[in-house]
């Protein structure tokens, strides 16, 4: 393995797969960190809601390809914005196989990693995994695309004209209209909870 590859892991974005059987799948994280480097471990937070994450509990294998700055938005809708259950995410992707014959994705990422779990903490409405790191390479040089990048630089801000009274969430651009947001809503695209809402302005 390219012990370069864990430099690229940062709080930031990510494509998660997964496979069960035939069926592969993704979608996009930001929980997913380094936690001890021998072993060489990392965790990953991930909504019970997601189709994924039921593949990972009966698995127990993962990829996290990372993405880079040049990554755009509509690879986030792409992973993020619709629900593998009725959509197959890997066409028109380009990818190939690790050595654990799950999917990385090439374009707009700087490095992957596979991971096996060796242990889990229910959280409620997530799953924490703990799991080795098997494998893993750099792509690219490009720098991994941070939360804070992807806020200021790839999610697009909404024209004066789309400007809604409500509340916008701050993952996915999410916009909930009305004059107060319920205590227990959560976001119906990427699964975030009412506290990772803001007014909009």
């Amino acid at each position: 393995m390219d012990s370069k590859t864990m430099f690229n892991l940062t709080y930031g974005l990510f494509i998660l797969t997964a496979r069960n059987g035939s069926k592969d799948n993704g979608c996009i994280v930001n929980t997913v960190g380094q936690v001890t480097s021998q072993p060489n471990r990392i965790s990953l937070a991930l909504n019970k809601s997601n189709y994924t994450h039921d593949m990972i509990m009966q698995t127990k294998e993962f990829n996290v390809s990372i993405l880079s700055e040049n990554s755009k938005f509509e690879t986030y809708k792409h992973w993020g914005f619709q629900s593998g259950k009725d959509t197959d995410k890997m066409q028109a992707v380009s990818f190939k196989r690790s050595d654990n014959g799950l999917v990385y994705i090439l374009e707009e990422t700087n490095a992957f990693l596979s991971a096996k779990v060796v242990s889990s903490v229910d959280l409620g409405t997530h799953t924490l995994f703990i799991a080795d790191v098997t494998d893993g390479a750099v792509l690219s040089d490009a720098p991994s695309a941070t939360y804070s990048f992807y806020q200021k630089n790839i999610k697009p801000r909404p024209s004066s004209a789309e400007k809604k009274k409500g509340f916008i969430c701050t993952v996915c651009g999410y916009i909930y209209e009305g004059e107060t947001l319920p205590d227990d809503f959560i976001c119906p695209v990427c699964k975030h909870p009412a506290s990772d809402f803001k007014p909009i302005e």
